[in-house]
């Protein structure tokens, strides 16, 4: 997958997509609100299972209390944790669609290091043109055909 300012191509196809409110950056930074800048691998499917069927054999169902760190104080910063969780987190079962299914990448993993940005998925939009807090956001029916075609290690490339 290529992500550049003109949308996302896959697959012989091009999608359009939105990015962070701050564009893409070389330098990410946690909550500046851009989209890193460079090569990171899909390393992960996560879907509601209450709201969609299983979209691929390799996803994973979000679980009740299932949250992502974003806090750089948090010894789990930009991983996966339960609730209770006493640092500050975003909820991975939420209200809206946005998070229905959601492509995790490699960003800032193994280790993760606090402040250089966490929770940098590809997910579902709000609405055309409606940016993102650093992550990739697709119509949804253009997310369930990409996630019916990848695989682990796919290669997410983002360009300026």
């Amino acid at each position: 997958m290529v992500v550049t300012p003109a949308g996302l191509r896959f697959a012989g196809r091009r999608f359009a997509c939105t990015l962070g409110r701050a564009g893409v950056t070389a330098t990410k930074r946690e909550g500046d609100g851009a989209t890193p800048a460079g090569t990171h691998r899909i390393i992960g499917m996560l879907y509601r299972p209450d709201r969609l069927p299983l979209p691929s054999a390799w996803a994973r169902p979000v679980h009740r209390g299932e949250l992502w760190s974003d806090d750089p104080g948090d010894p789990y910063y930009n991983s996966l944790v339960r609730a209770p969780h006493p640092h500050r987190h975003e909820a991975l079962r939420r209200a809206d669609p946005l998070y229905d299914l959601v492509l995790l990448t490699d960003w800032n993993l193994a280790p993760a290091i606090p402040g250089l940005g966490s929770a940098i998925f590809v997910h579902q939009w709000r609405r055309p043109g409606y940016p993102t807090a650093g992550c990739v956001a697709l119509a949804r029916p253009d997310l369930h055909w990409i996630a019916r075609r990848i695989r682990p290690g796919t290669r997410l490339i983002v360009t300026a």
